[in-house]
């Protein structure tokens, strides 16, 4: 009998591509990562707009060293594509609330779009607002 982690339908499956890619940060799996991102991938995020795969590994791996934990908070697939929000942990003190749309072909990701969320806790008090020019 062959174990859901063995069956490659499993292993493809978008939303399995995604829970194994945020895996490899927390474990600080290089290998691992390396074996999900493909040779034509891209990452655009504020910050970054479409990065290749190098560039990628050389800017953003190194944030797997302070990472410590994701939370998902949704997880959705739609088509090839995963919708991801999580609660992130860190070393550096407080966490951080992002959403990324991971796009996966033949158990590869192809492309990330992250999108900054805010910090953990929450800079505003709960049913109030931050003051952008404070």
């Amino acid at each position: 009998m062959i174990s859901p982690t063995q069956n490659p339908a499993v292993q493809d499956d978008p939303i399995s591509v995604a829970r194994r890619s945020y895996r490899a940060y927390v474990d600080k799996d290089r290998s691992a990562i390396e074996q999900l991102i493909a040779a034509d991938f891209h990452f655009s995020s504020p910050l970054d707009n479409r990065l290749d795969r190098r560039t990628y590994f050389a800017r953003c791996w190194p944030n797997s060293e302070w990472i410590t934990d994701f939370k998902f908070v949704h997880l959705v697939r739609d088509g090839d594509r995963v919708f991801v929000t999580y609660e992130g942990g860190s070393k550096r003190g407080n966490g951080f609330r992002n959403t990324e749309i991971l796009t996966v072909r033949d158990g590869k990701i192809i492309d990330v779009e992250v999108y900054f969320g805010w910090p953990i806790p929450h800079d505003a008090p709960a049913g109030s607002f931050k003051n952008p020019q404070s």
